[in-house]
């Protein structure tokens, strides 16, 4: 059924469509309205689950990480500094291999204090061991928190998944959303069945230590899962596509990339714009393209190579910065590419600076001139850097 809705509600509404039995979160902007919502149903009896009220984000976390060792399908969600108040827990949810769902509604990080949206929150958690998949639009959003939870919960997989959501852009906007039945929804997604769990019939432990004879095997065994994950993703987009109609699911989408001399790559709500971008070039008689990055984890290294390979020119566009280093994606791609290959990185829109049409073509004519950089784009030219040096 389509309905203009608030992507946040349509969030809370995927997320109550998979049936989960247990949802801790603690309030934080951008994110808020998704539990808000997910309580009012069970409030309202739509929902038959358990919401708990916690202290903090490390306390949501650790809630989740324990109704989801106990067998019970288990939903959170968080941004900013809550996330990386998380961050211990989340690492050890996917050391437990536990397939906890967790929705981040991207925002900036602290300091200064800034709740407008960037990618800085998830990225920062990147290597904790979770499936990290970005969405472009809420329909994309809604389809991700579906799906993913198909891939999390496989018994070959039992790894934790998070959907990152722009703030604001996503969380606040208003879109049409096609909501899936939940019929169909119980079809794709059967009930949670753990291969295993806390059970006083059948004791087992969670989280025990690991002595150094073992603790990198357990490493190894995360990370050949996440390899697996990359064949997966697509066969379980595929499915959720004949079942909905759409291919949310995927490890990439390349637009108008076949011939084109110019390749963007970027990824969530900025793809938009670029695709606008695109089709304005495109009408000029400029190849230009868009390599837009869905699962960021795990990290689909062939497919993006195969699709930047004929590119004379790549631009990526990061909303984050490794500080004292290069925007994340940018680093991470251009260890993909030929080093004779021209990869420019362009870090934009943090902290919510909008990145608007003639921004990207900026972007567009610096990656055809830039060799091998990361820069900084569309900086307030009023503001002196030397004043914020030591502040």
């Amino acid at each position: 059924m389509k309905k203009f809705i608030e992507g946040s509600y349509a969030m809370a509404e995927a997320a109550k469509l998979c049936r989960p039995g247990v949802i801790a979160a603690y309030p934080i902007t951008p994110q808020t309205h998704i539990v808000e919502n997910l309580s009012q149903f069970i409030a309202d009896g739509e929902l038959d689950a358990k919401s708990v009220n916690v202290e903090s984000e490390h306390s949501a976390a650790s809630c989740v990480l324990g109704a989801q060792a106990a067998g019970a399908r288990s939903f959170t969600c968080s941004s900013s500094q809550g996330l990386i108040l998380m961050s211990e827990v989340l690492f050890c949810i996917a050391g437990m291999r536990l397939p906890v769902m967790l929705v981040c509604a991207n925002r900036a990080l602290s300091a200064p204090i800034n709740i407008w949206n960037d990618h800085q929150d998830s990225i920062a958690v990147r290597d904790a061991g979770w499936i990290q998949l970005y969405a472009e639009n809420n329909q994309e959003a809604v389809d991700l928190i579906i799906a993913s939870h198909k891939i999390a919960e496989d018994p070959k997989v039992m790894l934790p998944a998070m959907v990152c959501v722009d703030g604001f852009i996503l969380t606040h906007g208003m879109e049409v959303v096609d909501m899936p039945d939940q019929k169909d929804v119980d079809n794709f997604l059967p009930a949670y069945d753990p291969p295993y769990k806390l059970d006083v019939d059948n004791p087992m432990s969670f989280g025990l230590l690991g002595t150094p004879d073992v603790y990198q095997e357990t490493r190894y065994a995360i990370q050949k899962t996440l390899e697996d994950v990359l064949g997966m993703i697509p066969e379980v987009g595929k499915e959720f596509g004949d079942k909905f109609g759409r291919d949310s699911l995927r490890l990439v989408e390349e637009y108008k990339t076949t011939d084109a001399e110019t390749i963007l790559v970027a990824m969530g709500s900025v793809c938009g714009t670029i695709k606008d971008v695109v089709d304005r070039e495109r009408e000029k008689g400029n190849k230009v393209g868009l390599l837009k990055i869905v699962s960021y984890r795990p990290f689909p290294k062939e497919v993006v190579k195969s699709a930047l390979k004929s590119a004379k020119h790549v631009g990526i566009i990061d909303k984050d910065i490794s500080l004292g280093s290069d925007g994340a994606l940018y680093s991470e791609i251009k260890s993909l590419l030929p080093s004779d290959q021209k990869v420019s990185g362009f870090i934009a829109g943090l902290g919510g600076r909008d990145i608007k049409l003639n921004s990207v073509e900026n972007i567009i004519k610096m990656a055809r001139e830039e060799e091998n950089s990361c820069k900084f784009v569309d900086l307030n030219k009023d503001i002196l850097w030397d004043k914020f040096k030591t502040i």
